[in-house]
């Protein structure tokens, strides 16, 4: 695990690639974690959906509480955790919402049915039973009929910009190999890399 001379986001795609041939659901599932201006933590399981230079994509109801907290506390962690490999990686940063193309454009990919469902599902509201959201389904999918479904003002995405990553791997004996890099301030395309004790 020589790291100390790469740069983390080349780490993280080749951990990536390696977990998507070997962890058997979803690779790309993260733990996203959250405060709003209370300061109560929040965990949840989204899923990535793009990552580059410009940081790491994930969508949702913008009406949702992981919404909410990052509109009041724009700064998040994620966390990626491939049991399958012994491997984690934590990624903390600064978030901000996509542009309206670039949620356009992820949602015109999306299938049909998830779709409608954005439409249908009015997100950590509560629900009286399955029938409710069985007929808001229906009414949308009557709406849409046969045509595109636009992307629901309600519902976008956001972009975690990584400031610090933490790359994991498992040792025997609890000896584990623990690498550090954060951005540095004089220099905002460079990282500054130390290992850690375990």
């Amino acid at each position: 695990m020589a790291l100390k001379d790469r740069d983390p986001l080349e780490v993280f795609d080749a951990w990536l690639e390696k977990a998507s041939r070997k962890e058997l659901n979803n690779p790309t599932a993260m733990t996203l974690a959250t405060a709003g201006k209370d300061g109560r933590p929040a965990a949840r399981m989204v899923l990535l959906k793009g990552f580059g230079p410009d940081g790491f994509v994930f969508y949702t109801n913008l009406d949702s509480p992981k919404s909410h907290q990052i509109r009041e506390n724009p700064y998040a962690a994620l966390l990626f955790h491939w049991k399958t490999l012994n491997r984690q990686v934590r990624i903390e940063g600064r978030v901000e919402q996509v542009s309206d193309d670039e949620a356009d454009a992820y949602f015109a990919t999306r299938p049909r049915a998830s779709q409608i469902g954005a439409w249908a599902s009015r997100q950590s509201a509560t629900l009286d039973g399955w029938a409710e959201l069985e007929k808001r389904v229906a009414v949308y999918a009557a709406r849409f009929n046969v045509g595109p479904v636009p992307r629901p003002d309600f519902w976008s995405g956001f972009c975690l910009q990584p400031e610090r990553f933490e790359f994991w791997k498992e040792g025997k004996f609890r000896l584990h190999k623990r690498f550090i890099f954060k951005r540095r301030e004089d220099a905002a395309d460079q990282w500054s890399v130390r290992q850690v004790f375990p």
